[in-house]
């Protein structure tokens, strides 16, 4: 639970309220600054008043999916590693909580798509590694990242039980479910999705509409908020012959936002700004919705062994 705070001239917050941000920008080529334009927000979201703060997906490097090319695993690193570290000193400097998303190497040949989770004392308090790996025109992480074997987990941080997934994560409400089965107030999604450019008249609001309302709906039946940052930007990725490997990228189409256990959204980024948005979380209201709709409660446990078959015809 958040503890009352008052810094530089910031209102008081609540006990049962904890002050929760998320960042979304543009990314370039180069890692050094891309890391550096991320703490950069991270610092600013804790000067608002921001106690837990969370990354959009892959956060170091444009979304280099685009294309199976072996030159990128260049771009992955250790945990702890660079980017660990400095987001573990901004945490203790500020007293926050960072959920940070990184391209991990584990080993050698052995890569994943990663959050790390920081408590606000600076300390490594986890990691979840990314457990459903989508292959599609233009996102080919099975290229990259091996699934992850983690599994679903929620950790006590400072000020909420947190629970975090990845992007392709979002569309399975299963492991929304087994998150938030293990206490979690908030469940966190970076993101890195976007449009087709060619697709997005035909297709883009359908698809946008669609991504919400997934984890809107999560939200609500699991009675608990959830956080999806996104990039924003148009990406074009280099292939070896210094060209761009699609004639179109893709766009990338923020909108970055915040649902409380009703399903609302509290607040929503825009399409192409760098921002942070900020959002006071009532932690109240998880125990107001998970007893006034007490789907945890009604659940039939004893009827669910299927949905650890593939199909069932």
């Amino acid at each position: 639970m958040a503890k009352r705070v008052q810094q530089g001239g910031q209102r008081r917050i609540p006990d049962h309220t904890v002050r929760v941000a998320l960042t979304q920008m543009a990314c370039v080529e180069a890692v050094k600054p891309n890391r550096a334009r991320q703490m950069a927000l991270i610092e600013q979201a804790a000067r608002k008043g921001a106690r837990i703060i969370c990354t959009q997906e892959l956060f170091t490097s444009q979304y280099f999916c685009q294309v199976e090319d072996h030159r990128f695993f260049d771009l992955a690193e250790p945990i702890p590693g660079p980017s660990t570290d400095a987001m573990c000193k901004l945490a203790k400097k500020h007293k926050v909580v960072i959920i940070g998303s990184l391209f991990e190497r584990r080993a050698r040949g052995l890569y994943h798509n990663t959050a790390s989770i920081i408590d606000a004392d600076g300390s490594l308090l986890g990691i979840y590694r990314k457990m459903h790996i989508p292959d599609d025109p233009l996102y080919y992480e099975k290229f990259y990242f091996t699934p992850g074997d983690t599994g679903f987990k929620a950790w006590q941080t400072k000020y909420a039980k947190v629970g975090v997934l990845v992007c392709w994560d979002q569309w399975y409400p299963e492991g929304a479910r087994l998150t938030a089965l293990q206490g979690a107030e908030i469940l966190f999604y970076p993101t890195a999705i976007g449009w087709h450019p060619k697709e997005k008249a035909q297709y883009g609001k359908a698809q946008h509409d669609s991504w919400e309302l997934i984890q809107r709906s999560h939200a609500v039946a699991n009675g608990c908020y959830v956080c999806a940052p996104n990039r924003i930007g148009r990406e074009f990725v280099k292939g070896a012959d210094g060209k761009p490997v699609s004639d179109d990228g893709i766009q990338f189409w923020g909108q970055s936002f915040i649902a409380q256990p009703n399903g609302e959204v509290i607040k929503r980024a825009s399409v192409d700004r760098e921002e942070i948005i900020l959002a006071d979380c009532d932690l109240g209201k998880v125990e107001f919705a998970r007893t006034h709709w007490p789907f945890l409660r009604d659940r039939r446990i004893d009827a669910y062994g299927d949905l650890t078959k593939r199909f069932i015809g």
